[in-house]
């Protein structure tokens, strides 16, 4: 019979469990793609060849319609553009659009954009109360909905496994230092210091992770702590001790390698709070500055004109399964992991 690592048989096991498995294929294929969003959704022509010259404007950026002979005022506008080469048939002139021409930024002062705009062939999802096309938006939210929770998620395992690793294993008066530490900082009121630093500086992507990494740290350290004091009384330890390994090796190389179970486990679910407390400062007003496209500000819109249901339908429902996946990949992981099943002693 053939021999095959520990993570091996875990991820044979993972594939076993279609929900998860199909889930983590699926979101990190629309993850993925969602970095080619401007190739695809955008209102910038892609190619454009007019008077036997060749231009591109998702590349160079802007680029004045008067280039174009369009009497427009700042950049070309481009579906325009479009529409005039085709009525005129003699014209060599042509323009490559993305599949989907709409930006998530333009509004009404755009010609044909119109606000509350019911989903059509042109707006699949409708536009919102500033003439801006949802669907756009929420392809471009998903994005940053997404690399917002991973970033705070690394960020927050980097300071939990470093701090609770180092609390675990010197014990001592250095944890009994550190857990009042906690004690007092995770006193503070979270939502509080986002509005008041939010009325001071104007929020933006980073800004945000680092506010939230003052204090969501604490809850991977706790889980690193528990796991780095059961480890260190094993056997391994005593014996790596009495090579002359150095306490850092022993704990990077050896503790947390064994520690690796329900720190893979919680990843998912961490995720999904990353993106709930992102959705939720948006709503609330104290999230990415306007117009950065995200779910919690078009949530917001919605309600504040329930009568317009696409306005909340589109998010709800993406970030519903986008949620979803993730438990679904969550569950997977946590039982292709379960150590009764796939134990160091099989």
């Amino acid at each position: 019979m053939k021999n095959t690592s520990i993570f091996s048989r875990r991820w044979q096991k993972f594939k076993t469990l279609k929900r998860g498995y199909y889930s983590l294929i699926i979101l990190l294929s629309l993850y993925i793609l969602s970095f080619f969003l401007p190739l695809l959704i955008n209102n910038k022509a892609l190619i454009v060849k007019y008077e036997g010259n060749y231009y591109f404007p998702i590349v160079t950026g802007f680029v004045s319609g008067q280039v174009f002979g369009q009497d427009v005022p700042g950049e070309a506008r481009y579906r325009e553009l479009k529409s005039s080469f085709k009525e005129d048939l003699n014209s060599s002139n042509w323009v490559l659009l993305p599949p989907y021409p709409y930006s998530p930024f333009e509004d009404i002062t755009y010609d044909g954009n119109k606000m509350y705009e019911s989903p059509s062939s042109l707006h699949w999802l409708g536009t919102d109360n500033t003439g801006r096309d949802v669907f756009a938006r929420l392809c471009y939210a998903f994005n940053i909905s997404i690399s917002f929770a991973l970033i705070l998620t690394i960020i927050n395992y980097i300071v939990g496994i470093l701090i609770g690793g180092a609390m675990g294993y010197y014990g001592g008066k250095f944890d009994l230092f550190f857990q009042r530490l906690i004690e007092v900082w995770s006193s503070l009121p979270m939502l509080f210091v986002i509005i008041i630093i939010s009325s001071i500086l104007k929020p933006s992507f980073f800004l945000l992770i680092g506010i939230y990494t003052l204090v969501n740290w604490i809850s991977m350290t706790y889980l690193i702590r528990a796991e780095f004091y059961r480890e260190k009384a094993k056997p391994y330890v005593a014996a790596a001790l009495s090579m002359g390994q150095s306490n850092f090796k022993i704990m990077f190389k050896h503790i947390l390698a064994n520690s690796l179970v329900p720190i893979i486990t919680y990843f998912p679910f961490s995720v999904v709070a990353g993106i709930s407390a992102l959705v939720g400062l948006d709503y609330l007003g104290f999230g990415l500055a306007p117009p950065t496209p995200s779910w919690g500000q078009m949530l917001d819109v919605g309600l504040s004109n329930i009568s317009k249901w696409w306005m909340v339908f589109s998010p709800v429902s993406a970030q519903f399964f986008t949620l979803l996946a993730i438990v679904f990949i969550g569950e997977g992981v946590r039982e292709a992991f379960d150590p009764k099943v796939y134990s160091r002693l099989r």
